[in-house]
């Protein structure tokens, strides 16, 4: 856990020079030592103060340039702009979309729109469109995020500097996010990835504010950085569901913080059960129960402005959509009778329910034996195969004007081969688990087949006796006997059946990808009373209803990013900057934008976080076998602070590795602001343990007792107040010359001008990077 000492709490980070009185015996004068110290303290705590203050002014315009320098370029849409410009412009137009992403970014950039004055009637179709010919507020949009990239950079030096590390150490991990091209490249455009990772910086500084409190706790100030540090949680998970692995690491801390509070050993004394019991609970509190409070307040503000009918409405239940003001799919849903002639669609592939005269072959590649039955499959276009008429159970029920109601047994008749559709005990193409669907005579249909061909109409949320209706009946259809849901999905089948989805009986009837829909009535003549409708009122839905619909359907649609993509990246390439995603490219001018991170910057961070693992354990090897190399200060450092911004790495970064979903290199970008925080802390440690030893000779020279280095290091004020940092800062000097260098030659990638040639893009393919114009 971070040091709550600040960087004027220690002598070592004073850099004060202290002359000591010798007495004849050898031993400090305390009373000399201890004037001095506190006169050298008053003095050197201003003159750091200002320094970091200076310091942290300069960073922090420098931000600001290098974010906003020439951010109207290029004037039309940049890659995934497409997507949440579009959103910005639906909230705009209160028109309801569906994202897998949580509401509060793109409420953010809806807000900046609105400050403007824009309308939302640009909807950002097609990556190139011209944002000047459609007058488009644009600059302001990407203005939100470069504002937050600017500030993230001040963030970074402000965690450095609260966690009480020395300025050559503040200025190391605060420049390698400013001079960085990937974070400088996501923070010009109109993503979510500058509000992602600002909230996740914000995090890590509030908790560390909290805990360096941890002796003034439930005061005022104790309590507001423990809600200011739940607030920048749940500003991180309400961007991107990715934002969960800062609750893990404020997490992880809080747990062991929690731990060391009921050590009966502990400095400051035994807690009590319930003393325990309050810490706990005002933990939970500000860190669980305050952020999903807030979390659920951008869903409610989400659903209070997308009042009208949208894109959206087809990934959501008829009851949500029927909150929608003018839903087109509620206008045309009409009751479906028994006879009628019915298409039916899959919900999530599109696909509607189709039958031809082709049976399925003797044997599967596999050698498994089939029905050679008729086949059952999902086809993507609209035909007269795809007419099916839905009849009752009994064969001799011949009303017309009957209606279909929920959970009621019928039979459907695929109308071009005159058969019934049926399910039975043989395994399906591609499932041997799933029940394979075919279709039987009409004889054999009502006949020894009869139980095989029986479905129930089982309609999602539905009551009993509710009428089956076109559109707005989302249903799952049920083989009576065995009991499984008719179910497809987007694998093909082989040419033998024209590489046409498979239609199976799944044994799991919970899931919603069983879901199905009856697209269209072809048989409902123009005169039918059913086309006669009644003006609609719009519905109301409790809020945690809505709220729960649409966490299933973005939880769903998000796991199932699973295609490939040409810029896909996986996880063990970004710390070593193995690629890159290319955004942008105009053949004219030989622009393109090529979003990738400054590969000196990131190989150093990476190749820093390898070396802190092997101090960890080359200090571990030396306690076991006696030796103890560090001080108590530098080892609590190492373990606490260090410790803490390295779990904030490995908790951005190796969750990754479980994930299904198309990843990319922007995924990186929260852990590898923690590795500039480890770079910073392992430099000062490195460069700067003179240091420690000078501290430790004066506790010693205070204490009476034989210095622990030399002499001459404890008078000699010159050494300690002037080179105490020297080689830190040298340090500081080196990387930012060598990182910036990086920075300035990939600039014209970052910005996307001026336009290189093919040697210049050649030179710039370092890792064989897929850049344009290399020929």
């Amino acid at each position: 856990m971070a040091s709550p000492s600040t960087p004027q709490g220690t002598l070592r980070q004073r850099n004060v020079g202290i002359s000591t009185k010798k007495t004849k015996d050898g031993a400090s004068s305390d009373v000399e030592l201890d004037k001095l110290v506190k006169a050298a303290a008053a003095k050197s705590s201003a003159n750091s103060e200002r320094d970091f203050k200076a310091v942290f002014v300069v960073i922090t315009a420098l931000a600001f340039l290098t974010r906003f320098w020439g951010i109207s370029h290029p004037n039309e849409v940049v890659f995934d702009e497409v997507h949440f410009g579009k959103f910005a412009s639906y909230y705009l137009e209160k028109t309801y979309f569906f994202d897998v992403h949580p509401p509060f970014g793109k409420l953010l950039f809806a807000f900046m729109g609105w400050l403007v004055g824009y309308d939302g009637r640009f909807h950002f179709e097609n990556i190139g469109d011209s944002y000047i010919v459609n007058k488009v507020p644009y600059v302001a949009y990407r203005s939100l995020p470069a504002i937050l990239g600017a500030l993230t950079v001040s963030v970074t030096y402000l965690i450095m500097w609260e966690s009480g590390y020395s300025l050559p150490a503040c200025v190391i991990a605060a420049g390698l996010i400013l001079l960085d091209n990937a974070h400088i490249g996501q923070t010009r455009l109109i993503l979510l990835d500058a509000t992602l990772v600002f909230a996740m910086a914000c995090s890590l500084l509030c908790y560390i504010k909290f805990y360096k409190l941890r002796h003034e706790a439930f005061s005022r100030k104790w309590w507001k950085w423990l809600i200011l540090t739940g607030f920048a949680l749940s500003c991180d998970i309400s961007t991107k569901y990715v934002g969960l692995f800062a609750f893990i690491t404020i997490g992880s801390a809080v747990i062991i913080d929690l731990w060391d509070l009921l050590d009966v050993k502990r400095p400051g004394g035994a807690l009590s059960l319930p003393e325990f019991g309050k810490h706990f609970a005002a933990r939970a509190f500000g860190l669980i129960i305050m952020p999903f409070l807030f979390y659920l307040f951008w869903f409610q503000v989400h659903f209070s402005i997308l009042t009208r009918s949208g894109p959206g409405d087809d990934f959501m239940t008829p009851e949500f959509q029927e909150t929608l003001s003018d839903n087109v799919m509620l206008a045309n849903s009409y009751t479906i009778n028994y006879y009628d002639t019915i298409v039916l669609k899959h919900k999530e592939t599109k696909a509607f329910l189709h039958s031809h005269a082709d049976r399925y072959p003797l044997r599967y590649d596999d050698g498994r034996v089939s029905s050679q039955g008729q086949q059952v499959t999902g086809y993507p276009f609209n035909d007269t195969n795809n007419h099916w008429q839905i009849l009752p159970a009994d064969a001799d029920d011949q009303k017309l004007d009957r209606h279909v109601l929920n959970h009621d047994l019928v039979r459907l008749r695929h109308l071009v081969t005159d058969t019934i559709l049926l399910s039975h005990d043989v395994a399906s193409p591609y499932y041997p688990t799933n029940q394979e669907f075919t279709t039987a005579s009409i004889a054999d249909a009502y006949g020894e087949r009869a139980a095989d061909t029986l479905f129930e109409v089982r309609i999602e949320h539905g009551k009993q006796g509710q009428e089956f209706k076109s559109v707005s009946s989302h249903f799952k259809l049920i083989h009576n006997p065995s009991k499984v849901a008719m179910w497809t999905h987007p694998k093909p089948l082989p040419e033998w059946a024209h590489k046409q989805q498979e239609i199976n009986g799944n044994k799991q009837i919970a899931p919603s990808s069983n879901v199905w829909l009856i697209e269209d009535i072809p048989s409902l003549p123009a005169d039918d009373k059913r086309r006669e409708k009644q003006e609609r009122k719009v519905k109301s839905l409790p809020f945690l209803r809505k709220w729960f619909e649409l966490q299933r359907s973005m939880f769903w649609h998000n796991n199932q990013l699973t295609a490939s993509h040409p810029y896909a990246s996986l996880p063990y390439q970004w710390p070593f900057l193995l690629r890159g995603v290319s955004f942008w490219t105009q053949n004219d001018t030989r622009q393109q934008i090529y979003f990738l991170g400054n590969p000196l910057g990131w190989w150093l961070a990476s190749s820093v976080l390898a070396i802190y693992a092997g101090i960890i354990l080359a200090d571990q090897f030396s306690l076991r076998r006696g030796i103890d190399a560090l001080d108590h200060r530098s080892r609590s450092r190492l373990y606490n602070s260090t410790g803490f911004f390295f779990l904030a790495w490995a908790t951005h970064y190796f969750p990754f590795f479980v994930m299904g979903r198309q990843l990319f290199l922007h995924h990186y970008l929260p852990a590898h602001l923690a590795s500039a925080l480890v770079t910073g802390a392992i430099v000062e440690f490195v460069f700067s343990q003179d240091n420690a030893e000078l501290e430790q000779a004066h506790q010693a020279s205070k204490a009476g007792k034989k210095p622990a280095v030399p002499k001459h290091h404890l008078t000699s004020r010159e050494r300690f107040a002037g080179q105490s940092l020297l080689p830190a800062w040298i340090a500081a000097a080196v990387i930012l010359a060598v990182v910036a260098g990086s920075w300035y030659f990939f600039l014209p990638l970052t910005y996307g001008y001026p336009g290189l040639s093919v040697e210049q893009v050649v030179w710039r393919k370092w890792l064989g990077y897929d850049l344009h114009f290399a020929k």
